[in-house]
């Protein structure tokens, strides 16, 4: 009877531990984003990485987001969040470079992530991107084998990164060609246009328009809508998507290239929790899943995909030759010659075309 006494005065206690014992503290990440959850864009795609974030991480953490943060109320957004006490912020633009690094010296003790930028501190705030001109480089690839040789492309705005993905997509334009054996005009295989915007609906369509009205047989689109994609469709002429799977706005669309933010959030909020985070400058590309392709179109043959999936399979793998030389520029000049490539500081700072390019960086 005593040992029985004893046997349920222990359980007793034993639940009354477990009732009374704290939970453990979740970790509160916060994200900073540009534009609305439903843009169909830039937005869109960092909001699935943080619904990804919560797939994976659950009960572990606690996220909070606040929509339109632009460069004029960037600071107390941040800074409303580590007052708050979140661990971790993410700022998801550009434009909340400056913001950041000011926040991020007031509160040491927070971790702050920048997506696109350049300044990091040695503490407690770094940067991370994605090699979307990758993804561009295998879509253009794709398009070479199906013959189109007169895309126009609606280009957003004239920086690096644009510049970049505009490049390698004719960079694996002009290779997917001439493998199939498709005469084609060197100099001229892609025609931009600028939008001088990251997105601008009306013009995103208006441009759109007039390029399929001139003859071009494939439209691809670089803004952070899907209207000019959409609008090619309209028009009777394919196009390829950007930044989200445009399949269900642009029913034409070839394939679409993709920013694919949640493994990087999953990636470094474990190490801010495990206390491993370090301040760096990250920019992955298929070998890490930061890019991707959507679904191929039912009009792409088996045997292209099989050729754009073996060239996606050697990006896996860590194998990136997209700007390897001999590489000219649009003038005929050789910027890249035969046994180098492009450094991640050339990609980073490129301000020049590549030969096949129509059209001009403006001022």
């Amino acid at each position: 009877m005593r040992k029985k006494f004893i046997f349920l005065m222990l359980m007793v206690l034993g639940i009354g531990l477990l009732i009374s014992a704290p939970a453990l503290a979740k970790t509160k990440v916060a994200f900073a984003l540009l534009w609305t959850i439903d843009d169909m864009g830039w937005t869109t795609a960092h909001y699935r990485g943080i619904e990804y974030l919560k797939e994976q991480l659950g009960d572990q953490i606690e996220v909070s987001y606040t929509e339109k943060v632009l460069a004029a109320n960037a600071e107390q957004v941040l800074r409303g969040y580590a007052k708050a006490g979140y661990n971790i912020i993410f700022a998801t633009t550009f434009e909340h470079m400056d913001p950041t690094m000011i926040v991020s010296r007031d509160f040491p003790n927070v971790v702050f992530e920048h997506c696109s930028g350049y300044k990091k501190n040695d503490k407690n705030m770094g940067n991370y991107f994605m090699r979307m001109y990758q993804a561009e480089y295998l879509a253009g690839y794709m398009a070479g084998l199906m013959g189109y040789k007169n895309v126009g492309t609606v280009a957003t705005q004239p920086i690096p990164e644009p510049i970049r993905g505009i490049n390698a997509f004719t960079i694996g334009l002009k290779k997917g060609l001439s493998e199939a054996g498709i005469d084609h005009d060197p100099q001229k295989v892609n025609t931009i246009v600028w939008l001088k915007s990251w997105r601008d609906a009306t013009n995103e369509t208006l441009l759109a328009e007039t390029l399929a009205g001139r003859g071009h047989d494939l439209i691809r689109q670089m803004a952070d809508t899907p209207e000019s994609a959409a609008a090619a469709c309209r028009k009777g002429v394919p196009s390829i998507g950007y930044g989200i799977d445009v399949g269900t706005q642009a029913q034409c669309a070839l394939i679409s290239t993709e920013w694919n933010w949640g493994v990087y959030y999953v990636d470094a909020v474990k190490r801010s929790m495990a206390g491993a985070w370090q301040p760096a400058e990250v920019w992955w590309g298929f070998e890490k899943q930061g890019v991707k392709l959507g679904p191929f179109h039912a009009s792409v043959t088996d045997e292209v995909r099989q050729k754009v999936l073996a060239e996606k399979a050697k990006l896996e793998m860590g194998v990136d030759n997209i700007f390897a030389g001999p590489i000219n520029n649009q003038l005929g000049k050789e910027v890249i010659v035969a046994g180098q490539k492009a450094s991640d500081q050339d990609l980073l700072t490129m301000r020049w075309l590549v030969e096949g390019v129509a059209g001009k960086i403006p001022d």
